[in-house]
């Protein structure tokens, strides 16, 4: 199903979002000479997460979907904090607010077949899923870190540990994409680390001054 030319445009169509991001805040960022945190990142963040947890699904790959189920809600709070989600009709916020809650409940009607299919897939070794889930919990995890870090400061912000944690869990799926010679999760984490790594250059440099 990997190779379905279907399943991958779905899959660079998510990582086209994700890369977006990275290089409209990267521009945004390199023009004011500091680390911004723009409404847009986490817009294009959102559609990312929708489009690439249905390309692990039709994959069948754990760690990519447990990975956009962490990041996800730290969108949303990103987008509540930059005044975003009260723009939007009430009907479409409940509706971003509950997807993750109806997909769990979704795999929760068939538990057996959902760890049959996921975590007892042949073509994937589970050393490999469990390898490639730290990889996407680390990623995920910046995500956590910097809505702790930004809930303290009162602001959307994106430090300097958001990066480092990029950087890390990026090379991490990058290894775990060339294991499974999945070209959507190694062009995707390439470009990323790039921007990681611009990001914590400029981060320094802004700091030093």
């Amino acid at each position: 199903m990997g190779t379905n030319p279907f399943v991958l445009a779905i899959g660079f169509l998510a990582q086209g979002f994700f890369s977006a991001r990275m290089l409209v805040q990267w521009i945004l960022s390199e023009r004011a000479r500091k680390v911004l945190s723009p409404t847009i990142f986490w817009l294009l963040s959102l559609a990312g997460a929708y489009l690439l947890c249905i390309y692990g699904w039709l994959r069948n790959d754990f760690s990519i979907i447990l990975g956009q189920f962490i990041s996800y809600y730290a969108y949303l709070w990103n987008l509540k904090e930059k005044g975003f989600l009260i723009k939007l009709p009430h009907a479409i916020a409940v509706i971003l607010m509950l997807t993750p809650i109806l997909a769990i409940a979704w795999v929760l009607r068939d538990a057996a077949s959902f760890v049959s299919g996921f975590l007892e897939n042949k073509k994937i070794p589970l050393w490999l899923v469990l390898y490639g889930s730290i990889g996407q919990i680390i990623f995920t995890l910046r995500f956590v870190y910097q809505w702790i870090y930004s809930y303290r400061k009162g602001q959307s912000i994106l430090p300097k540990g958001f990066w480092i944690l990029s950087l890390t869990g990026s090379l991490i799926i990058c290894s775990y994409g060339c294991m499974r010679t999945d070209l959507v999760l190694i062009l995707g984490q390439s470009f990323g680390a790039v921007a990681y790594i611009r990001n914590l250059i400029i981060g320094n440099h802004s700091n030093n001054k």
